[in-house]
């Protein structure tokens, strides 16, 4: 999962830019990048880190120019070498840069026919490098010394032909324009917005609405499935549906995890989907322990606290901060290695002995993935004197692997995958687990936009929605990804990618 953001603006945007990121950092904590077009001359920086440690002083003077895109990095497809930083950058046709967030599903396959049929060359093995260089051909198949719309509509319309997966990118075009576009089946998240100036409008795309909040730019809508949003370097709107789309069927993991509460997501308030997890799950409590004996409710900071405390309002408890967070550790969940994840949870959490010792507690998390911080958290929850530790999930049993661009490559890697509630209740070692229904998470969110009738639910459910994941492809894939495969290739001191610098200065 990753941040995106591409702005079109009357004044120098490098500083808009570095802001909006800091907005999205929860989307990507490995890497950061910015991109800016200053009169056809592209200005780069990005590194490894979080956005308030790649850009210093002397890194933004130089990055100039009324449009640039920028981006925050969360690891999947690839490792976490600099070299895989984004946004990455092809200087034919035009000097084009890329942002994306998602996963391609046919990487392997791409990359074979950039080599073979379109003669070029991958420098990492990361499918945004594949998108990328994908829609340079196709852009470079129209043949044209200035691309109009029309021309970069058609191009994005071979990218959907060929390309198959989950993808929201923006795409810049030095001199000319920035891009954004979703895959057909508005898996990854887009949206767009603009902001009257006094000559006329700028304009943003980005992964969540908050980013155009915090900029005072007003939504527009989001970006529909197959849809591209195309700005011009004068701040002209152009838009297209370059691919008919499939069904709509958007990750349903943003309103449990990734995405913010106080942004929408196709138009459906994420803080909102996030009390209903709330109050079905309080349903579930009553409907199986009517008689239950749960003193206190006390949430896993921080993306569980919506949830846990509608919870506790409708079964009528008290609702209690009894872990206090370290804010300057990242998200544990997105944290490459599960010995970086397990030893970062004693870091991160401090539990308030006095709203423990000797109550019966029901600890409220948005998810279970792995199972390691859930029993180091349920541990201390005893440390500190809890009399009994019951464990909600406002999520259902994750089983399967993901491969639309969320961290979860590898069945073996998932506690629930091939267990029961009751066997993962004792390895957790809960006094008693309950985890959300699918159907109701699934409510949850509908309830906001009932015009969305289906979600990406595959890590809950094991069902592909782009039909072309099936066994082989999950080996695959855990062979590559998985954590041990990780700690392989670093241990035998594989780069994912040949060096690259951070900074430049082209003239396109």
């Amino acid at each position: 999962m990753c941040g995106l953001v591409g702005v079109v603006t009357s004044n120098d945007v490098g500083v808009c830019l570095y802001d909006t990121l800091t907005v999205l950092q929860h989307r990507g904590q490995d890497a950061a990048g910015i991109m800016t077009s200053d009169h056809g001359k592209l200005n780069l920086r990005k590194d490894n880190g979080l956005v308030k440690d790649v850009f210093h002083t002397r890194h933004m003077s130089r990055l100039t120019g009324q449009m640039g895109i920028g981006h925050v990095r969360y690891p999947t497809a690839g490792g976490t070498s600099p070299a895989l930083a984004q946004p990455f950058y092809v200087n034919s046709p035009y000097g084009l840069s890329l942002a994306h967030n998602g996963n391609l599903t046919n990487t392997a396959e791409l990359s074979r026919e950039l080599f073979k049929e379109d003669l070029r060359h991958m420098n990492t093995d990361s499918d945004s490098e594949v998108l990328l260089n994908i829609f340079a051909h196709e852009l470079q198949r129209r043949d044209k010394m200035q691309p109009s719309p029309e021309d970069v509509f058609a191009a994005i319309t071979g990218v959907h032909q060929r390309c198959r997966g989950a993808y929201a990118a923006i795409v810049m075009l030095a001199g000319y324009g920035i891009v954004g576009f979703r895959d057909r089946n508005g898996i990854r998240p887009l949206v767009f917005g603009s902001r009257k100036t006094a000559t006329g409008k700028d304009y943003m795309i980005a992964s969540e609405s908050v980013a155009l909040d915090s900029q005072g730019f007003d939504i527009e809508r989001d970006v529909a499935p197959g849809e591209a949003v195309y700005i011009d370097v004068n701040g002209n709107l152009h838009t297209h549906i370059c691919i008919e789309p499939g069904e709509h069927t958007p990750c349903i993991f943003e309103h449990v995890y990734f995405a913010r509460p106080d942004s929408l997501m196709d138009s459906i308030s994420v803080y909102k989907a996030r009390l209903r997890m709330g109050e079905k799950l309080a349903d579930k409590v009553k409907r199986l322990r009517p008689d239950h004996d749960i003193d206190v409710v006390i949430p896993i900071p921080d993306t569980s606290r919506t949830s846990a405390l509608e919870l506790a309002n409708r079964l009528g408890l008290k609702y209690r901060e009894g872990f206090v967070k370290n804010r300057y550790i990242g998200r544990t969940f997105i944290m490459p290695g599960q010995n970086q994840r397990r030893k970062s949870v004693r870091q991160k959490l401090n539990a308030i002995d006095l709203e423990f010792s000797g109550k019966k507690v029901l600890l409220v998390d948005d998810s279970i993935v792995r199972g390691t911080t859930c029993r180091q958290i349920i541990q201390m929850a005893r440390e500190a004197g809890a009399a009994k530790v019951y464990f909600a999930s406002a999520a259902p049993p994750i089983r399967y692997p993901n491969v639309y661009g969320i961290d979860m490559p590898a069945a073996s890697e998932l506690i629930a995958s091939g267990r029961t509630e009751k066997e993962i209740e004792e390895l957790i070692g809960a006094d008693w687990l309950i985890f959300q229904d699918l159907d109701d998470l699934i409510a949850s969110a509908r309830e906001g936009n009932p015009n969305i009738t289906r979600y990406e639910c595959s890590v809950f459910d094991g069902k592909y929605i782009t039909g072309d994941v099936d066994e082989v492809y999950l080996k695959r894939l855990e062979n590559t990804r998985s954590d041990s495969a990780k700690m392989a290739k670093k241990k035998h001191g594989h780069s994912n990618g040949q060096s690259l610098a951070t900074e430049f200065h082209v003239d396109a």
